[in-house]
C-alpha cells in the first residue's frame, strides 16, 4: 500500500483558512476595544490658590465637576462612575477646609478608596502667604479658618491641616505667579489638552429695527446691499432660499466682502482661543433680518467652516414682522 505524498513543508507553512474566500477575517477587520480610562481627580489645597478656576477649566474640558464635596461622598462619587456604564469617565471633586469638621475624614476616606481599588489622583494648589493675603484683600472675603484672627492666622492653620495631604499629592502647582488665565492654560497642558477647546462660533442674523443681539462680539451691517424685499417675487422668501441667496451674493462686492471679512476674523479667532474665550458671536444685520443678513450669515459661516472652525448659524428675526 502506497503512502500518499506529503506536501513539501517548505513550500507553504500556513494553516488552511477557515473563512470562505472574499470574506475578511474578523480579527483583522475589527478594531480592538478602547481601554476603559476613568479618571477621578481630587482638587484640594490652599484657599485662594485657584481651586475654583481649576474646577471651571475642567468643566470647560467636559469633566464632571463637584465643588465643596464632603470627603465621605468621594466613595459614592467613584461608584457613580462605574454605574454610569462608561458615560461619565472624568470626574473631579473639589475637597477643602470649607467642609468644616467633615474635612478631618479626608485622609481616612482616601485610604478606604485605595483599599477598595479606586484609582485617583490628588491635585494640590498652593501659593505663598503674601499672594494669598493679596487675593483675599482684593475680594474682601474672610479666610475660612480665620475666625476672629487675621488672614495670616487662617493661612497658617490651613497649611498645618493640609501638610499630610500635600505630602500625598500627585501634582503640586504653585499659583503664586499665575494669572487666572495662566492657571487655566497650565491645567490644560498638564491634563494633555495643549490645544485647548476649539472656539464655538455663532453667526446670528438680525434686523436692526428689532435691536442688536445683546451677546454680539462683532456686528456687521450689510445694508449696503440692495434689498430683495423690494422684488415682489422674493419678498415672501428668506435668505436661505436659493433665489434670494443668489440675488444677494451675486451683487457687486458681496462675495468679496464675505471673503475679506472671513480673512479678517481669523486672527481674532486665534486670539480668542489663546485667551480661552470659548464662545464668539458674530451678528450680521440688515433692516428686517430676513433676506440680506441671512444670506450673508450663511456665506460667512461657510467661509469659516472651510478653515476648520466650529460654526453654527442662528436666524433670529426670520418670520418676525
Amino acid at each position: 500500500m502506497s503512502t500518499p505524498e506529503r506536501p513539501d513543508r517548505d513550500v507553504d507553512e500556513r494553516e488552511p483558512s477557515t473563512v470562505p474566500e472574499g470574506i475578511p477575517l474578523l480579527d483583522a477587520e475589527t478594531p480592538p476595544p478602547e481601554p476603559d480610562r476613568r479618571e477621578l481627580l481630587i482638587i484640594t489645597g490652599m484657599s485662594g490658590a485657584g481651586r475654583t478656576r481649576v474646577a471651571n477649566t475642567l468643566e470647560d474640558m467636559e469633566w464632571f465637576v463637584v465643588d465643596n464635596l464632603p470627603p465621605r461622598m468621594l466613595e459614592p462619587l467613584a461608584r457613580m462612575m462605574t454605574a454610569s456604564d462608561g458615560r461619565v469617565r472624568r470626574v473631579a471633586a473639589v475637597v477643602d477646609v470649607r467642609s468644616g469638621e467633615f474635612f478631618a475624614e479626608l485622609l481616612s476616606v482616601l485610604d478606604e478608596l485605595r483599599r477598595h481599588g479606586v484609582d485617583y489622583r490628588i491635585l494640590f494648589l498652593e501659593a505663598d502667604d503674601a499672594e494669598l493675603v493679596r487675593r483675599y484683600e482684593q475680594v474682601r472675603r474672610a479666610h475660612p479658618l480665620q475666625g476672629d484672627g487675621r488672614i495670616l492666622d487662617g493661612i497658617a492653620r490651613e497649611r498645618e491641616l493640609l501638610a499630610e495631604l500635600r505630602r500625598r499629592a500627585d501634582t503640586i502647582i504653585d499659583t503664586t505667579s499665575f494669572s487666572p488665565y495662566d492657571l487655566a492654560r497650565h491645567i490644560r497642558q498638564r491634563l494633555g489638552e495643549e490645544g485647548g477647546q476649539p472656539v464655538q462660533i455663532t453667526v446670528v442674523s438680525f434686523g436692526f429695527k428689532h435691536g442688536l443681539p445683546l451677546d454680539a462680539d462683532h456686528v456687521v451691517d450689510v445694508r449696503f446691499l440692495s434689498n430683495p424685499y423690494w422684488v415682489t417675487e422674493l419678498r415672501h422668501l428668506s435668505g436661505k432660499d436659493e433665489a434670494v441667496n443668489r440675488y444677494v451674493l451675486d451683487q457687486p462686492g458681496a462675495r468679496e466682502f464675505v471673503d475679506r471679512y472671513v480673512e479678517t476674523l481669523l486672527p481674532a479667532i486665534a486670539g480668542y482661543e489663546r485667551e480661552l474665550k470659548n464662545y464668539v458671536t458674530i451678528a450680521v444685520g440688515c433692516t428686517g433680518g430676513r433676506h440680506r443678513s441671512v444670506a450673508v450669515s450663511e456665506a460667512i459661516a461657510e467661509g469659516l467652516r472651510s478653515h476648520g472652525l466650529r460654526v453654527r448659524t442662528v436666524h433670529r428675526d426670520v418670520g418676525r414682522e
